[in-house]
Order: structure tokens, then C-alpha cells, then sequence
């Protein structure tokens, strides 16, 4: 789950990358969650690029939903509500505000230079409409301000982009995913690459062999007592998910949020929720 610029900076550690020179359309949903489900994903080399390559990285990035580090101004921000949080309220928003430059980095040379090509964010806005990609939004008062966005199947989730325009918007989108990812089930949050925020997050890197064996856990695929419940296994109601299946993330964050909003501070049951177990 990267900024275009960190991407572009830990693509060295890639392993294989498989050019496809194909038409401007969009990627067809069952050839990308299939990518997904066999541990790749695309990019692009700018944002009007019609073309895609398939990346698989040597060593792949995955915060265990048991390992997710709340700092204590983080835990604060979450106590305080200074944010709104909704999940797949604004999805074509987020994906919009994940492939804009970045101000000071790299990438903001004015040309809107982005590895979220339109024909993958015209990609993933297809497979949100099949319930397959989700975002978690951050608003303060009618303000998108925060946000991120990624690929959900059977107890996966595939973290793609996140973007912040206040302090703690992005971190906070990413809390209340850990936590509505264990309320729903899920046993593996994929971030793609490390990266020193990530880090600061509970974020590990790992060989992508050792990724490959968690995702197929979390994929019915292999043994769900093993690789998968070692590292980050979720809480809920994942037994007999039928092997395809849609990650239900939204009635995860649903009740997630049905949950918190009983309490006096919605935020706070949040921090708790993520401190309790982590």
C-alpha cells in the first residue's frame, strides 16, 4: 500500500516483471484478481500509460492484523474523532487522490505522473462495482482528507494506495481497516512493499515464498492452522467462506462501526479494539 513515489523507490527489489503491451481498456476483473490471488498485481509507468506490467516482488510487505502498532498520538487522534470515517463511500475519489502527485516529492513535476494509470484506476473502479476493491475514506466535516483503497477476496486484502492532506487522516483510514478486517474475518492485509511508515505501523517484510504460503491459507488454499495463523490471523466469522468469495469487508466495518457508534467515543473503541491484542 505505497505513495507513487515509494513505490517507484523499492521497485529495485522486484523479481520479475512481465511487460504486457495490450490495449488501452481495462483489465479484465477475473485475469486481475487472478494476478492477485497468484501474489501479483499491475502498474504503470505514467498515468496516461496504456499499458500495464505485472510486478511480484522478492520480498513482499504485511502488517498481521494481530501486530498493528498504535502510537500514542495516533491513539489520541482516534480518542479526539477528529475524523469521519465511512468505508466505500468515495471510492473513485480515493483513487483519484492516491494518483495525484504528491506535494514535495518526486513525482510533482506538474505532469501527473503516477504508477495509477487511468486504465487501472478505470480497472479497480470495475472491480469496486463487483464488490471486489473497497476504500476506507477520513472526513473532517465535508472534507475528504484521508483515505486508501485496495483488492478484498475470501480473508485477503490487498492494500494498493492511501493518501493524507491532514496529520493522521491516512493512519487513521488504515486503523479502522485493521479493525474492521478482524471483525470480518480476514486472516492477511498484504501491503505490497515496505516502507519506513509502514514500519512505524506493525508492517514486516517477508520472502514472497513465505507471502505466497499466507495468502493460500487466506485463500482456502492451503492450511489455515498453519502459515496463516501464525501471522496475523483475523477474528470473526471466517470459517466456511466459500473459497471465491467476496472479502466482506463492508459488513465488517458495518458492524464495526455499529459497534463503536454506541460507545461515547467511537474512536476510542477503536484504539482499544487495536491496543487489546497487538
Amino acid at each position: 500500500m505505497q505513495a507513487p513515489d515509494d513505490m517507484r523507490r523499492v521497485l529495485v527489489h522486484a523479481r520479475r516483471i512481465v511487460h504486457a503491451l495490450t490495449s488501452p481498456e481495462i483489465i479484465d476483473p477475473d485475469l486481475l484478481l487472478l494476478a492477485y490471488r497468484s501474489g501479483i498485481f499491475p502498474m504503470a509507468d505514467s498515468r496516461d500509460d496504456p499499458d500495464v506490467f505485472w510486478v511480484e516482488p522478492k520480498l513482499r510487505a504485511i502488517l498481521p492484523l494481530d501486530g498493528f502498532h498504535l502510537s500514542h498520538s495516533l491513539a489520541r487522534s482516534l480518542r479526539r474523532g477528529r475524523f469521519r470515517v465511512t468505508c466505500n463511500a468515495a471510492f473513485a475519489d480515493v483513487v483519484a487522490a492516491c494518483a495525484a502527485p504528491r506535494r514535495g516529492s518526486a513525482d510533482d513535476d506538474g505532469t501527473g505522473e503516477s504508477w495509477i494509470s487511468r486504465r487501472i484506476a478505470a480497472s479497480y473502479q470495475q472491480l469496486h462495482a463487483l464488490g471486489r476493491a473497497h476504500s476506507i475514506e477520513c472526513w473532517h466535516d465535508d472534507r475528504l482528507v484521508g483515505g486508501l483503497y485496495g483488492v478484498g477476496f475470501d480473508r485477503a486484502f490487498c492494500g494498493e494506495s492511501m493518501f493524507s492532506r491532514e496529520t493522521d487522516a491516512s493512519k487513521t483510514a488504515l486503523a479502522w481497516l485493521v479493525a474492521a478486517l478482524r471483525r470480518c474475518g480476514a486472516r492477511l492485509l498484504d501491503c505490497q512493499f515496505i516502507t519506513p511508515h509502514l514500519a512505524s505501523l506493525g508492517a514486516v517484510e517477508i520472502p514472497q515464498e513465505r507471502y505466497l504460503a499466507l495468502l493460500a491459507a487466506a485463500t482456502g488454499d492451503g492450511d489455515a492452522t498453519g502459515a496463516g495463523a501464525a501471522e496475523g490471523e483475523g477474528e470473526g466469522e471466517a470459517e466456511g467462506l466459500d473459497p471465491g468469495a467476496p472479502l466482506a469487508l463492508p459488513a465488517g466495518f458495518a458492524a464495526l462501526l455499529a459497534t463503536a457508534s454506541a460507545c461515547s467515543s467511537p474512536g476510542n473503541f477503536i484504539a482499544q479494539s487495536l491496543t487489546q491484542t497487538s
